[in-house]
């Protein structure tokens, strides 16, 4: 099995014709991605993914749930904690920042997560009734 980094999921789901050598590194990427090889993400991978698609690359929500559900559908791919993850992207696309429902997806066996967040984590958390329930410490 291999274990891929960040950067390889990146040059396989964005085609960066920059420079030649992004060109190269996504036709490495989809070489592997597409091998059949039996490979691995982990939850850290996936939330520093995330971020690199949104945050970098300016993907909307949309995008971002697009590239990760693939991912979770392929199935020579392991994904550490997978219905974890799969929770996650559901709490995601319910209108949850992914690293926040990743979070919380996390803590499922806690009885609250306390957060100082309280607009965009707590907030959303309650009105989504989700659990456990997100608290501000006081």
């Amino acid at each position: 099995m291999i274990g891929l980094d960040t950067n390889v999921l990146a040059r396989y789901y964005v085609q960066d014709d920059s420079d030649a050598e992004a060109g190269q590194q996504h036709e490495a990427a989809r070489r592997l991605m597409e091998s059949g090889e039996p490979l691995m993400v982990c939850k850290t991978v996936l939330l520093e993914f995330e971020w690199v698609l949104r945050g970098y690359y300016r993907f909307p929500a949309s995008g971002v749930a697009g590239a990760i559900g693939h991912l979770l559908s392929l199935p020579h791919v392991t994904i550490e904690d997978r219905n974890l993850v799969a929770q996650a992207c559901s709490h995601a696309a319910a209108g949850l920042d992914f690293a926040d429902a990743l979070h919380l997806a996390s803590y499922r066996d806690c009885e609250s997560v306390a957060s100082f967040d309280d607009r965009r984590f707590a907030r959303r958390a309650a009105r989504m009734n989700l659990a456990p329930r997100v608290t501000i410490p006081r």
